[in-house]
């Protein structure tokens, strides 16, 4: 009976061990695919919407993301997750981070509507946003040290804490090829509007107005931008 115990112990610690790894891969790889999602900025998104004002153009934006993480199939992006560790099956890798991809390029075109683009290159805006979409906040762009100090070794793990911990927690959301198509549907479009919802609450606090805000350069285009399928962005909210 004790060897069977013992047997339970290391298999339970072996699961352990590859969930962890699993988690942390696909953490990894969102890390990774993040300066890859293309994002549309403030005057690209105006001449898309013309005539329409920053929370029409926001709710625009929201409507089309959910339409989108809840029509996200689980095999969707499949062949860019391979390998993936065996306690992660594929197709929910794959559905985590196309739903995260999708959130990302969101989260970054609501800074841009709100007139809140953070400070820095690419990669510094899209660790950023990474910041944003783990915690759910809105970035503060009156304080560039947060973004730039994001960059250093110890932030950078504290980030990728932070993206393993929203991963878990929104698993059970994440599977529907375990528990339906529709109820997986249905579960993603909810969570999708639940973070852009505590998303522009924080923004509309830091608003900055169109005519006050000083002329942009163009976004920067990401060389190799992530295939995260066609987001409608033209849905009624």
């Amino acid at each position: 009976m004790e060897a069977v115990r013992d047997g339970v112990r290391r298999g339970v610690t072996r699961s352990g061990v590859r969930a962890r790894a699993g988690l942390a891969y696909v953490t990894d790889r969102i890390i990774d695919i993040a300066p890859r999602v293309p994002v549309r900025d403030l005057a690209a998104l105006r001449r898309q919407f013309p005539g329409l004002g920053p929370e029409e153009i926001a709710d625009k934006l929201v409507a089309g993301a959910a339409a989108a993480t809840s029509t996200v199939g689980a095999g969707i992006g499949a062949a860019a997750m391979l390998p993936v560790p065996p306690a992660i099956p594929t197709e929910l890798a794959a559905e985590i981070t196309a739903v995260a991809a999708i959130e990302l390029k969101l989260i970054a075109e609501l800074h841009e509507v709100y007139g809140l683009r953070p400070q820095g290159n690419l990669r510094q805006r899209s660790t950023a946003y990474l910041h944003s979409w783990s915690s759910e906040r809105g970035i503060d762009v009156a304080k560039p040290l947060t973004i730039n100090a994001a960059l250093g070794g110890q932030m950078k793990r504290e980030l990728r804490q932070q993206i393993m911990k929203r991963t878990v927690r929104d698993l059970p959301n994440l599977m529907p090829f375990m528990v339906g198509a529709a109820v997986g549907a249905v579960m993603n479009r909810r969570d999708t509007r639940r973070v852009a919802g505590h998303i522009r609450k924080d923004l509309r606090k830091m608003q900055v107005p169109w005519d006050a805000l000083p002329e942009l350069p163009p976004l920067e285009k990401p060389t190799d931008p992530v295939r995260i399928g066609e987001i409608p962005t033209d849905l009624e909210p």
